[in-house]
């Protein structure tokens, strides 16, 4: 179960990161989360939309000369207490995967859980255990009604 995430690679310069923002938000396009990694030269910031809005917003960024692209992601419901994190990580390698990179998406949802953006080595595989192991993952519906 994936959820479709943008990745846009951005120059290391100030306002550049407000630039964007500001793009999609004139655009009328909801950011539901931002994660921004850092290089010295450039960054990529990975964005999750509502899957109504991933079209337009990949018009309005390549419109404005980013380079961005859409990856799959997992959204995994983890439980939001001490050690619910821990524990997600510790399926993950017992099953031989490595965490490419993550990043919250929600804190204190209606079922006492929290939300982690997931991208992993191999992301089949990283499905299938979640689904063996009783991880919750969202769907793009369900992202998209949150």
């Amino acid at each position: 179960m994936f959820i479709k995430q943008i990745s846009v690679f951005l120059e290391n310069n100030p306002g550049t990161l407000r630039e964007m923002t500001e793009l999609l938000g004139k655009g009328g396009i909801d950011l539901l989360a931002l994660s921004i990694a850092d290089t010295q030269n450039f960054g990529i910031v990975r964005v999750i939309v509502h899957s109504d809005q991933i079209d337009s917003a990949m018009k309005l960024l390549k419109e404005g000369g980013y380079i961005a692209k859409i990856n799959h992601v997992i959204c995994a419901a983890v439980p939001d207490r001490p050690l619910g994190l821990c524990e997600l990580l510790a399926i993950i390698e017992q099953a031989g995967l490595s965490v490419e990179y993550m990043y919250s998406f929600l804190r204190k949802a209606d079922n006492g859980s929290a939300h982690m953006i997931l991208r992993l080595n191999d992301g089949q595989k990283a499905a299938q255990v979640f689904d063996m192991k009783n991880v919750s993952m969202l769907s793009q519906e369900e992202v998209d009604k949150l």
